[in-house]
């Protein structure tokens, strides 16, 4: 296969192979990388998946961005070791389904994409005899995720970075019980404060010597296994080529989204991707309008983890259909709004909205949703309403969920009367002792925090 490189969505930066971008994180310019092409997989072989066990898909779809970089060997150890848990695919009514990426070690989708950079990154760090600072900002799940993705590793330290009154107990502990090479900063701040510290800690030339990197989803290494449970999802539920598929994605920093968008970029048949997000509504009112204004605060709702004003993941979008838009949200050239329209549909959920989908769910089909999974079937129902034409009995639908319920005890509770049973990753975390720190958003702090703890 060709190697494919790397551009910086704010085309000021040299392009990168995919290992000097997933070890960078963010590029020099402050702009995301991206494949400067996306190849297309042949519709035989997308067929073929229909027989494949989850990591084989993954080995697939991920040397056609690896080719070249790492060895087949290597690429299918890594796959098989990452992905070695369900994707369940809950079937709720016709050809309706929520595909449940709550299977994993931290209870969360964001399992798919840390396990498998995580294991990528070493692959790559034990061969150049490397060290790496991994900088995270978190709205949820993220940093639970990295954070045990990356535990225990010698050449690896992790620094995440949360809003401290916008995630669960349960979410919080996930990163604060472990210790080690990982090391939890709480901040009275939105997330969006957060992933700007560190994306002005990326560009700040003085901390270079830190061999800084990130880990969430403005790094590429997130968004190639993203694209994978797509293609997942239709194998079992289409099979051939000639059907086409409706997803519904919750959306926060839209990397989820992106990587549906490159998936179908590389020949998935998607009729239609649902955006739904939660009241922070920036993306909704952009593809209605062609207006892109971020929301500052970022409005905190019940769906935590989608509580972003500004995605980072936007830019990436925008370059996909032609557009630019710098990192904070200014639009060079505006990209084919009409072929995104055709493409996706874009809604806000309110918090009103997402608790009744909650308990709509529960008591007409026994489906249990949490507040992240409710808003992208709450998506989902509406776009049906919207468009009867597509609600036909053989149209296959599938909505992401997201989280387990279990992360959320006390909206399931409040809603439904009822606890979520634990999935074995969450038993025994109330017990376990918390360690993390607390600092202001101010960058100097930060900086000051980064240089004391690690810059000897």
């Amino acid at each position: 296969m060709d190697e494919i490189l790397l551009s910086s969505t704010n085309g000021r930066a040299e392009k990168a192979t995919f290992r000097e971008a997933l070890l960078k994180g963010i590029a020099p310019d402050r702009g995301l990388y991206m494949p400067e092409r996306i190849p297309v997989i042949p519709p035989d072989e997308i067929a073929s998946y229909a027989k494949m066990d989850y990591h084989k898909i993954a080995f697939q779809v991920s040397r056609y961005f690896l080719g070249g970089q790492i060895s087949d060997k290597a690429l299918r150890a890594i796959t098989k070791d990452a992905y070695d848990f369900a994707v369940p695919l809950e079937h709720v009514y016709e050809k309706k389904y929520v595909m449940r990426l709550d299977q994993g070690p931290t209870a969360s989708f964001k399992d798919f994409a840390a396990r498998m950079m995580g294991r990528l990154m070493q692959h790559y760090l034990n061969k150049e005899k490397r060290n790496l600072l991994i900088l995270t900002a978190t709205s949820g799940d993220t940093g639970s995720a990295i954070a045990n993705a990356f535990y225990g590793l010698d050449n690896i330290k992790v620094v995440v970075l949360f809003p401290e009154a916008e995630v669960t107990a349960r979410q919080r502990k996930q990163m604060t019980t472990l210790g080690k090479n990982v090391q939890i900063i709480g901040l009275d701040a939105k997330f969006d404060d957060c992933q700007a510290l560190v994306k002005t800690a990326f560009a700040d030339r003085e901390l270079d010597y830190l061999n800084l990197s990130s880990a969430n989803s403005i790094n590429i290494g997130r968004l190639v296994p993203q694209t994978v449970y797509y293609f997942y999802a239709f194998s079992r539920l289409c099979g051939s080529a000639d059907r086409e598929i409706i997803f519904s994605v919750p959306s926060g920093n839209f990397g989820d989204m992106m990587g549906g968008v490159i998936a179908m970029r590389m020949g998935l048949p998607v009729k239609k991707f649902i955006i739904a997000t939660n009241e922070n509504d920036e993306y909704p009112i952009f593809l209605k309008t062609g207006q892109y204004t971020p929301i500052v605060p970022s409005v905190n709702c019940i769906s935590s983890a989608m509580n972003v004003g500004h995605p980072s993941n936007i830019s990436r979008l925008v370059s996909v259909y032609n557009g630019s838009m710098d990192e904070t949200g200014a639009i060079g050239i505006m990209p084919d709004l009409k072929q995104m329209r055709r493409d996706m549909y874009a809604i806000s959920i309110s918090d009103r909205w997402t608790g009744e989908t909650i308990q709509e769910a529960w008591s007409s089909h026994k489906l249990l949703l949490e507040p992240h999974g409710a808003v992208g079937w709450a998506g989902l129902q509406q776009y049906l309403t919207d468009y009867p034409e597509h609600d036909t009995h053989d149209q296959v639908c599938v909505s992401l969920e997201t989280a387990h319920p279990a992360k959320f005890p006390e909206k399931i509770r409040e809603l439904l009367g009822l606890d979520p049973e634990l999935p074995p990753s969450l038993e025994g975390i109330e017990e376990k002792e918390e360690q993390y720190d607390t600092i202001g958003k101010e960058y100097g702090e930060f900086k000051a925090y980064l240089l004391g703890r690690y810059g000897s």
